[in-house]
């Protein structure tokens, strides 16, 4: 366990005396263990941990190193609480860890796991589970249906409490975060899944317990796995698109450095416009990617015309003018921006047709678009810059509904102000420098300020305010 700071490594000591106390009546002389139940379990485990340490498998086997818990809660059902603790050992110790200490970690891993089956199994006991499972003679033989389910949903709490405390604990140890922040929304985030994998352990402990015996119990285990890693296929592949946007994100930031965080907030901004509308789950996420993205394009942009403190000559301004184009070309590849690169496209056309690349009007700007380019213009006019400071909410809301028809789609901005009035604006007040330090304005002068000549007889103020006049 070297390289493992000094209170982790007494934290998992602690856990793996405490898993050993745990185990100990099992291997006491005279224990009525059916030891044939627990190698067979304990084997199944061993043989569902064991494709990850398999090159041919790698990354795609469904679970990492003692995850697979519908077993270990069918173990927990069907076994005494000292027995059932030794069922995820094995598995734990011989599975797939991805990040180092490899040792460290598994045997915490079986520890933890350990501790948390006994717990679950002592609360299954107490409650008088194991009778209710059936396979004994007479009236027993039959499963006390619905009445098994109370004692099964008490021990998968009990597992979802142990496991999630142990996991905060060995994150406060070995990060020092603290312990309320360490354990935030694991156990809300758990818990679910807990329950849904008790139900799979409970119907393989019925089978097991039935006149079928254990092979019927395979049933239910083969049809899980394979769910699960249809789940951890989609929650990698989830995992990988967020990597990309991440770092996409932070190269727009690194070069941009005057609208540092600007993307992340229209993406927020997005998805409550989107919400509002009623719009699909996939379409939301598709317009979170799109309003963080919008502004990829800069890439393509030479970064002195970014940068520069003066105003925007026309030839700057129509390189400038180029990166919704520059934006889709580098996204065109990228599978899961499906629906976004329209929005990366077009965020700059207006209703009135004056917008840009292609001068769009109406209902030929697609949706996506009209929804990025509300959440655009209210953020960079709500954000405090160097140059200005930001305006407050409600000034912003009334210069979109100012511009809606002509710059904006009505609609969009109505969503906006309603999702604004329920939920309000977390990024308000928010300084976006290039130093990350609030200066105070300078009061521009007529034609000579950062953002270019000021509003007047058929410019939007809005349009002054958004990024699309400045740097995007």
């Amino acid at each position: 366990m070297r390289g493992t700071p000094g209170a982790a490594r007494a934290l998992i000591l602690a856990t793996v005396l405490c898993a050993a106390l745990c185990a100990l009546p099992a291997t006491a002389p005279g224990a009525a263990v059916p030891w044939q139940t627990p190698a067979l379990l304990t084997a199944l485990y061993l043989v569902c941990e064991l494709p990850g340490r398999c090159p041919f498998f790698g990354s795609s086997v469904p679970v990492g190193a003692g995850s697979f818990f519908p077993l270990l809660l069918a173990a927990a059902f069907l076994l005494p609480p000292a027995a059932a603790a030794l069922v995820a050992v094995p598995g734990s110790l011989a599975g797939r860890v991805e990040k180092p200490p490899a040792a460290a970690r598994r045997i915490w891993r079986a520890a933890q796991l350990a501790v948390t089956v006994w717990a679950a199994s002592s609360v299954h006991a107490a409650l008088g589970g194991p009778a209710t499972l059936g396979g004994g003679q007479g009236p027993e033989a039959v499963p006390s249906f619905p009445y098994a389910l109370l004692p099964a949903c008490a021990a998968a709490l009990v597992f979802s409490l142990v496991l999630t405390t142990l996991d905060g604990a060995i994150l406060v140890a070995a990060e020092r975060l603290p312990f309320r922040r360490a354990r935030r929304g694991l156990l809300s985030r758990s818990l679910g899944p807990h329950l849904v994998h008790a139900s799979a352990g409970l119907m393989m402990a019925v089978l097991w317990r039935s006149s079928y015996g254990p092979l019927a119990a395979l049933v239910v285990l083969l049809p899980m796995y394979l769910s699960c890693w249809v789940f951890a296929q989609y929650h990698r592949e989830h995992a990988a698109h967020r990597a990309t946007v991440r770092a996409l994100v932070q190269a727009v930031d690194i070069k941009d450095r005057y609208t540092r965080g600007h993307s992340e907030r229209v993406g927020l901004a997005s998805v409550m416009i989107a919400r509002e509308l009623g719009m699909e789950a996939s379409r939301i996420e598709a317009l979170r990617f799109a309003g963080i993205l919008h502004d990829i394009g800069k890439l393509g942009v030479p970064t002195r015309v970014l940068r520069k403190d003066g105003p925007l000559t026309p030839e700057e301004r129509r390189v400038i003018e180029l990166h919704p184009e520059y934006g889709h070309e580098i996204v065109r590849g990228i599978g899961f921006l499906d629906e976004a690169r329209a929005a990366i496209l077009h965020h700059h056309e207006r209703l009135d047709g004056s917008g840009y690349p292609y001068g769009l009007r109406g209902g030929r700007i697609p949706e996506s678009a009209r929804v990025v380019a509300v959440a655009d213009a209210f953020d960079a006019m709500t954000s405090t810059r160097s140059y200005r400071r930001g305006r407050p909410v409600p000034a912003a809301v009334a210069e979109l509904r100012r511009c809606a028809g002509s710059q904006f789609d009505p609609r969009m901005v109505g969503a906006l102000a309603r999702a604004l009035d329920r939920h309000g604006w977390s990024g308000e007040a928010t300084t976006v420098t290039a130093d990350e330090r609030t200066v105070p304005a300078p009061v521009p002068r007529q034609g000579a300020g950062r953002d270019g000549p000021q509003a007047g007889p058929g410019r939007t103020a809005a349009g002054l305010d958004a990024p699309s006049d400045r740097s995007g």
